[in-house]
């Protein structure tokens, strides 16, 4: 039976060795999402586009909502609330993909050697390729009916690097549960559905009480949502020795998380 490396230099050793064959299946994930479609690609432009326009519409119109601490702009709004949003989808949607990523990948585990442990990092590649193309729209947006984003913007990459180690440890973790236990991805749609209103996306955590303040703290979306926030709009410099702890508990989820998928792997293929 072959041995998988539980290391985190074995790790680093599969994903350098298979860049190539990585950067193929994000690519054809990302394409292969929008194929047959008539407008292909362009549908990533125009989902953020049209995400931005409703929730706008619905909070600051409907339930007439406003960002605490800030203007009675509609506009500002919709940037604060949007930035919010692009970090939380970008976890949700490696969230959501994850327990299924061994199940309807089955042929590359019973018939050819292929590295399993790479298809969390093809899921958030692609999610990644998403959220890149959401950026882009909320800069043109906010340059447009604001003013030049602040420079601490440039941070911004460094603050997701948190959001990277969890959602690629939730997807090595929730991919091997997922194939022992098919309920598994029933339970994250419904998680992930209360995680968005959980977390300071629609609302900023000073808004809350002191004593649920820390509760939202517990939440692994707050910080970084914060930490973009502050980067993105406030133009603030972290607190970079909360940023610090918070990287390091990440990467060790992480790393736990890789070293269960592949102490299970063994059993993907007399389960599928």
């Amino acid at each position: 039976m072959q041995a998988y490396s539980y290391s985190p230099l074995g790790m680093l050793k599969s994903f350098w060795g298979n860049r190539s064959l990585l950067l193929a299946l994000i690519r054809r994930e990302v394409i292969g999402r929008y194929q047959g479609s008539t407008l292909g690609l362009l549908w990533s432009l125009f989902n953020p586009i049209l995400m931005l326009s409703v929730y706008t519409f619905v909070f600051s119109v409907i339930f007439k909502a406003r960002w605490s601490g800030g203007s009675d702009s509609k506009a500002e709004f919709a940037l604060v609330l949007f930035s919010g949003l692009l970090v939380f989808n970008l976890f949700a949607e490696c969230l959501n993909r994850a327990p299924s990523l061994i199940i309807s990948n089955a042929n590359y585990v019973k018939k050819v050697i292929f590295p399993l442990e790479i298809l969390p990092i093809v899921s958030f590649g692609a999610a990644l390729f998403h959220t890149l193309v959401g950026f882009l729209v909320w800069l043109v947006f906010y340059i447009f009916l604001i003013k030049y984003p602040p420079t601490t913007i440039f941070l911004t990459p460094l603050m997701l690097l948190p959001v990277l180690f969890m959602s690629l440890g939730a997807g090595w973790l929730l991919a091997s549960l997922g194939v022992f236990f098919r309920d598994v991805s029933q339970i994250v749609g419904v998680f992930t559905t209360a995680l968005l209103f959980l977390s300071p996306v629609f609302y900023p955590a000073s808004s809350l009480p002191p004593e649920y303040q820390e509760l939202l703290y517990y939440n692994p979306m707050t910080l970084s949502i914060e930490l973009v926030r502050m980067t993105m709009i406030q133009g603030a410099s972290p607190d970079w020795g909360q940023f610090t702890r918070y990287l390091l508990i990440s990467l060790t989820f992480a790393l736990l998380s890789y070293a269960w998928f592949q102490k299970t792997r063994k059993g993907f293929a007399d389960v599928l």
